[in-house]
This record gives C-alpha cells, sequence and structure tokens, in this order.
C-alpha cells in the first residue's frame, strides 16, 4: 500500500511537468473560496517575474535543487529555539506548500515540505516552477494568481503590469488576508479585520527593497530561469489571460468597486 501511495504521489508531482492544477490544497482550506485562472508564463509581465524572484527567491536561476541544506538547517534551528526564520522558503517550497500542505506552521509539515520540493525540483524546471508560483500564489483574501491579481486590483491583463503594480503584488505575499480593491482600482488596507496594516507594511518593504533589484539586474534572472523574450510579443492565444475572468467582474461589482 505505501508503495502504490508512493508512485501515485510521485505520479502526480510529475504530472505537475505539464498539467495546471484545478485547485490546490490552500485554495480548498479557503472557507471564503478562492478565484483563480492559470496563464503560461510567457504572457506574465517580466516585470511581475523579475519581481518575484528578487522578493521571493534570488537564486532560483542559479541553485541546482530546491534549496541549499545549510539554509534549511539554519532554518530548522531558529524554528527550534523560536528564532525569527533567517531567510524564508524558496520558490520550490512555497510552490511544494501552495499546492499540497496548509498553513501550520509546526517542524513536521515544514519537513513535509521540503520532502516535497525536493522532490519538485527534480521533476520541474525553473520557467515551470515560475509559472506555477505565480498561478498559485496568494495575492488577497480570496485572489490566487497573477490573472485574478492584476484584473481585481489594475483592471490590467497580467501581461501588461507595471514593475510599480508588481511590486506592489509581490509586496502582498508574504500577508495577502489583509487588503481589498479599492474604488475604481488599487489596494485598499483599511479593511474590517483591522490587520490591513501587516498587508501594508510588506507592500512598504517591498516598495523599498525590490525596485533596486529590478534597476540592477533587470529581466537577466528571468531570462536565466528559462523565460525568453517579452509577454507584449508574444502571439494572443485562447488562455493568454487578456480579458478580466468573469468569477473577478462579479467580485469587483459585488463589493461596488468598479
Amino acid at each position: 500500500m505505501l508503495a502504490v501511495l508512493g508512485i501515485v504521489q510521485a505520479l502526480v508531482v510529475l504530472s505537475l511537468r505539464w498539467v495546471d492544477p484545478p485547485t490546490t490544497a490552500f485554495m480548498l482550506a479557503n472557507p471564503d473560496g478562492a478565484v483563480q485562472q492559470s496563464v503560461p508564463v510567457e504572457h506574465v509581465s517580466r516585470n511581475v517575474l523579475a519581481a518575484v524572484i528578487a522578493h521571493e527567491d534570488a537564486a532560483l536561476p542559479y541553485r541546482d535543487g530546491a534549496f541549499e541544506w545549510d539554509a534549511l538547517w539554519s532554518r530548522a534551528t531558529a524554528h527550534l529555539s523560536g528564532d525569527e526564520d533567517p531567510s524564508g522558503s524558496t520558490i520550490p517550497q512555497q510552490v511544494a506548500k501552495n499546492l499540497f500542505l496548509n498553513q501550520e506552521l509546526s517542524a513536521w509539515r515544514k519537513a513535509v515540505e521540503a520532502a516535497l520540493s525536493v522532490e519538485l525540483a527534480a521533476f520541474v524546471d525553473d520557467r515551470r516552477m515560475l509559472e506555477l508560483y505565480v498561478n498559485y500564489a496568494q495575492f488577497g483574501p480570496t485572489i490566487y494568481g497573477v490573472c485574478a491579481a492584476g484584473w481585481y486590483y489594475f483592471d490590467s491583463p497580467p501581461a501588461e503590469l507595471s514593475a510599480e503594480q508588481a511590486v506592489m503584488l509581490v509586496g502582498l505575499l508574504p500577508s495577502p488576508g489583509h487588503v481589498r480593491r479599492a474604488p475604481g482600482g488599487g489596494m485598499d488596507f483599511q479593511v474590517e479585520d483591522g490587520l490591513g496594516w501587516l498587508s501594508r507594511s510588506h507592500v512598504l518593504n517591498a516598495q523599498a527593497r525590490v525596485p533596486a533589484h529590478l534597476d540592477r539586474l533587470g529581466f537577466t534572472p528571468v531570462e536565466d530561469a528559462g523565460v525568453t523574450g517579452l509577454a507584449s510579443e508574444q502571439e494572443p492565444s485562447g488562455d493568454d489571460c487578456s480579458t478580466p475572468p468573469q468569477e473577478v467582474t462579479d467580485l469587483i461589482a459585488a463589493e461596488g468597486t468598479a
């Protein structure tokens, strides 16, 4: 039985090289539901991709495997001693967590996350890893993926997001649950739970740090991750998110923030 389960699990991970999951563990666990639509990474603004790499995992295009073992050991030691996480999860670790796990902060969950990310990195190249990340990362209380996020906050397809908009989006990644669309577009942190300051502080932190990385490195890390050319150079396709998902349109209408 264990062997069969192991084979099935490996096949599921392997399928991620080609298959976009219809949902994830994180999305299923959200009691308020989830709005998400996948888009090929080639149709995502290089501003977004460069900002994601700079903010979340600058070593992604240059590292073999899911993480550096010494960094993982430092994180484990810090967790066990109650200290602050010195480095944070890599993109492969976050993809493993978003797809298969939950927000629990136990040592057991982190160990499973590490094991899954090693397997994921063995089967999935950097380009596809980046594609999975931007399509399933959470950018709002019910907003997942850059397709929904671009239209929800900025009335923009992912291909046309500016550097400023990209930095704001990646700033939401550490704390995406305390923000909403502002009337007419943009981000409003005056939310009912009173924790909008938390999401806003992360956005301000990203605005202070990420632009310098973009100015210095440009799109080189994106190209090194296997995504070449610009989103504006791609031929239109049926899955390029050039029109807003109906769920996003309905959500904006329900909130009255068009």
